[in-house]
């Protein structure tokens, strides 16, 4: 552990004092370093003016890098929450088809609906996904590793370093010109002063010349930059905007879905046919009961009835009964009203109201007596 602390600390010390070169060379302090050899507005203008534009475009391709790195995370996170989305919409598929509930198919229903719209959703997600990748993330990280933006700065540093060589040799001319001050009487002083002005004018020209061929290169690169990352972003809030506009529409859809299945559990509208009333003081006491197999007028056999549609008492002979309420019963008028039993009281109600079930919840049994 100590020597791997000290190699981080070593690595550490070296990135820190590359960046120190970097800014000495190109940051706050002066581009070039020194303006000795700055001896014209225009030179020092386009010294600002290099200066900026190395700070901006190095700007740039670090905000361009971190959307990059933004965009793949969020694809790799995206990805994993597709593949979780697909399973349980492959779960609520495989519950929907092989339906093992004993008291309707709504659940079902809803499950299938559901698997439905979740498969929709996750297919959407992916194409936005992809569309984050061949629209975002490719082109900027093609841009940050382009040629341009480092060509351009090869231009910046030969600039700088010619900027470098012009101030040396105007060093070299005011020493050789305070030599001639000093009245020698060498003509080689003199010749040699006059090399030395000759070659500082050349430095200068084509610093100059670089200079504004560096400035150029970096504006472009600007402006590219710029443009680019901007359509990026655009593209980026078209594709999400586009995405979450499909889901919705989907999820309002499956929503009605949800809703009518709810609804169909719980509504209980009035039965189709009209109820007549309820069976007379004779069919109370078997006089109008409906014939059995046998073609006899005894007391049916016993069955379970699901009630479908609740029922409120009018009278002492009639059974109060309420949505989802299991009944037993023992009796069929012929006129469409039964008697039962349920929840520990008998009574008469519409026969229409209930169906028949041949099976039933071990949970309902206790409800019924």
């Amino acid at each position: 552990m100590e020597t791997i602390r000290k190699q981080a600390t070593k690595l550490r010390e070296q990135v820190a004092r590359q960046q120190q070169a970097v800014l000495k060379q190109f940051g706050g302090g002066g581009y070039g370093g020194s303006d000795n050899v700055v001896t014209d507005e225009a030179e020092l203008r386009l010294h600002q003016k290099l200066e900026k534009l190395y700070i901006s475009t190095r700007a740039a391709k670090h905000f361009q890098r971190d959307i990059v790195r933004g965009v793949e995370g969020y694809i790799v996170t995206g990805s994993k929450q597709v593949e979780i989305g697909t399973k349980l919409s492959e779960d609520s598929r495989k519950y929907g088809v092989e339906n093992t509930c004993t008291s309707g198919s709504t659940l079902s229903r809803a499950a299938k609906n559901f698997s439905r719209a979740r498969a929709l959703m996750e297919k959407e997600r992916g194409n936005l996904l992809k569309s984050f990748g061949t629209q975002v993330a490719e082109p900027l990280r093609a841009m940050v590793m382009g040629a341009p933006l480092e060509d351009a700065r090869h231009l910046a540093q030969r600039y700088d370093r010619m900027r470098q060589e012009a101030e040396a040799q105007a060093v070299e001319v005011s020493k050789r010109q305070a030599r001639v001050r000093e009245g020698t009487g060498n003509p080689d002083i003199l010749t040699k002063l006059e090399a030395a002005e000759s070659k500082l004018q050349d430095l200068k020209s084509n610093m100059a010349i670089l200079g504004r061929e560096a400035a150029s290169a970096m504006a472009a690169v600007e402006g590219q930059q710029q443009k680019m990352t901007l359509q990026r972003l655009i593209s980026m809030i078209e594709s999400e905007r586009a995405y979450h506009q499909k889901v919705l529409q989907i999820l309002d859809q499956l929503e009605g879905e949800m809703v009518s299945e709810r609804q169909r559990i719980e509504a209980a509208p009035i039965p189709p046919i009209e109820t007549p009333p309820p069976p007379s003081y004779e069919e109370v006491n078997n006089a109008f009961t409906s014939p059995t197999q046998n073609g006899s007028n005894d007391e049916v056999d016993y069955f379970l009835g699901e009630v479908m549609y609740s029922f409120q008492a009018e009278s002492d002979v009639e059974l109060t009964l309420s949505l989802g309420d299991y009944v037993v019963i023992r009796k069929v008028s012929n006129n469409g009203w039964a008697e039962g039993e349920c929840k520990g009281k008998a009574g008469w109600f519409p026969v229409n109201y209930i169906e028949r079930r041949e099976r039933v919840l071990a949970s309902k049994v206790t409800d019924i007596f």
